[in-house]
């Protein structure tokens, strides 16, 4: 107690301070900070990306999809687009800094002359344009100077000043794709000369299993010398429990229900091709006569309708069709199908299925996923999945299931995750890093590639020898018990040989050769050659039309084009500051 009095006056000015700290902290909301979270859906070197642009780009892919194809989107399917539009807006944001840092800009002056000038935008040109082909000068002032479009012109101008500067952009890049005329010469010469051979083809499968022999240490030398054939992304173990989404019988009885409501309104129907479309039948109208020879079993009920007549709902494949007899002439019928898929009930089923998945993943998470199972009769399935493949063991293609399994950590129960056909709850049991499989791993591997590089040795040699005693094809071939085998046209662009498979490097072997020449041994892909260029039509590019010129140059040019862009948005990922706060903003 003599401690604690003697101590008063520092414990009361530590007090002091402490409660002043937290005053002046809650005065500028630090708590209120930190509880909030991440205010935007991620950076790209300090560029935020909001949840509003996320969404917007989202809306776009989903709407594309629903009017082109007018399907209702899968879980998976929007998982796609997610990942899209985040992919595509990381992107933006680096090209738009690669732009600001190569100092590429769009003036005033070159903004007023997109919108007024002699060649307009096409979008303002498409406006504007009076029916002679000129802009509607007066329309055109009319709009700028009209009031209540002052924030529509901000829009477009907006939009016209990032098209012009990406356009800046794409021809800054096109110009280091220039292509030579040199490379257009040879590509006119591989595109237009042609081979005739006769060959003599030994395969590597020749050689058995019991003629070869491998050592550890050959092993394990081939592996570190190839380490890079057995890198490995991250991967994942985990198991999981899940929901069956298939129709259940009281949906199947939904939805006939729904087409016995309607078929009255389709015996009446006057214009049979519009009904079937306002109702979204899934079987579309066709309209066209057909024999009735041609029918199909499961529409044979057609033919003994009266024209006019609807039939009874009949379960086609599990789906409710109605049939309308529209007209008939001797033996053609024309018909149409009143018919809907059945999905499970979105509110009765789906709704119901997802309420037990939460359900399992609240008390799994504090009774235990084994115990939670069992309780409820679940079987636990174990799966493998890969960073880079969407492609899981058992449940197909899920990108939502992969998105999942990166933002968990081990042990950790996710929660429900709704694919196409099912839901699941899962809990990551592992995780390993990306990086070189341990060579224990990949021993099978390893010893299989170890074994074909002996196989093509061997039968290299073997035809090395066989051409020091045999001058020409034919007798290497009797010597070797085999044919001589021929092929003709085949081209220098090409990448097969008929009878022979892919063999791109055989191919370029052929025409170094002269014409009437015998190679020497020539190891391809799945075994060695010896050829004789029976005829060489080489191309001669002096006769190339300036058409075949422009043609060859534009084809260069693209492809080179589209292999930069390939790498070009990969390559300022990997020097970027990249802040994805997806799985904290959008759980």
């Amino acid at each position: 107690m003599e401690k604690m009095r003697n101590s008063t006056a520092s414990i009361l000015w530590i007090l002091i301070f402490s409660f002043g700290v937290l005053w002046v902290l809650a005065d500028v909301d630090f708590f209120s900070g930190m509880t909030q979270g991440p205010r935007n859906l991620g950076e790209v070197n300090g560029a935020e990306i909001s949840l509003e642009e996320y969404n917007q780009r989202v809306s776009f892919y989903t709407e594309q999809f629903s009017q082109q194809t007018g399907q209702q989107l899968s879980p998976e399917i929007r998982a796609m687009y997610e990942s899209q539009a985040w992919d595509d807006l990381v992107a933006a944001r680096l090209i738009e800094q690669k732009m600001n840092e190569l100092g590429i800009t769009v003036t005033n002056t070159e903004l007023l002359d997109m919108v007024t000038g002699e060649n307009p935008d096409p979008f303002i040109r498409q406006q504007f344009q009076s029916e002679d082909g000129t802009i509607d000068r007066i329309a055109l002032r009319a709009a700028i100077e009209a009031p209540e479009n002052s924030e529509v012109w901000v829009m477009i101008e907006q939009q016209l000043r990032d098209n012009r500067r990406q356009q800046k952009m794409n021809n800054f890049i096109a110009s280091g794709m220039r292509v030579s005329s040199l490379e257009v010469r040879n590509e006119f010469i591989r595109d237009n000369s042609y081979a005739d051979i006769n060959f003599v083809r030994f395969p590597f499968s020749e050689v058995a299993d019991d003629e070869l022999s491998v050592t550890d240490d050959e092993l394990r030398e081939f592996y570190r010398n190839n380490q890079n054939r057995y890198q490995r992304s991250e991967s994942y173990r985990f198991r999981y429990v899940s929901w069956d989404k298939t129709p259940t019988r009281r949906d199947t009885l939904n939805t006939i229900a729904e087409v016995e409501d309607l078929r009255i309104a389709f015996q009446n129907a006057t214009n049979d091709s519009v009904f079937v479309r306002r109702y979204q039948s899934s079987t579309p109208f066709r309209g066209g006569f057909v024999n009735v020879q041609d029918i199909r079993d499961e529409y044979r009920p057609v033919i003994d309708l009266e024209v006019g007549e609807v039939s009874e709902v009949i379960l086609v494949d599990g789906d409710p069709h109605a049939f309308k007899k529209i007209d008939q002439r001797g033996n053609e019928i024309k018909f149409t199908i009143l018919s809907y898929r059945v999905d499970a009930d979105p509110i009765l089923t789906i709704d119901r299925l997802a309420e037990e998945a939460e359900e399992f993943r609240f008390y799994a998470s504090s009774d235990g996923f084994e115990t939670e199972a069992e309780r409820n009769e679940l079987e636990i399935r174990e799966a493998n999945a890969s960073k880079d493949s969407p492609f899981i063991p058992g449940l197909g293609q899920s990108m939502k299931t992969l998105s999942e399994l990166e933002r968990l950590r081990v042990n950790r129960i996710s929660d429900p995750i709704e694919l196409d056909d099912q839901f699941i709850v899962l809990q990551l049991l592992s995780k390993t890093e990306a990086g070189v499989r341990p060579f224990n791993e990949v021993r099978g591997q390893v010893e299989t590639a170890v074994k074909n590089e002996k196989r093509k040795q061997i039968v290299n040699n073997r035809v090395m020898d066989l051409l020091r005693e045999n001058s020409d094809l034919e007798s290497l071939a009797n010597a070797a018990g085999k044919s001589v085998q021929q092929a003709e046209g085949i081209r220098m662009s090409g990448s097969s040989i008929p009878g022979a498979g892919r063999e791109l490097g055989v191919i370029g072997a052929i025409f170094s050769l002269n014409e009437g020449e015998k190679s020497g041994a020539i190891r391809g892909e799945n075994a060695v050659f010896v050829i004789v260029a029976e005829n060489l039509d080489m191309a001669d590019a002096s006769q190339m039309t300036s058409a075949q010129r422009s043609d060859i140059r534009n084809r260069l040019e693209q492809q080179k084009f589209t292999a930069f862009n390939q790498v070009f948005v990969e390559q300022l990922k990997e020097g970027a500051s990249i802040r994805d706060n997806r799985s904290r903003i959008l759980q």
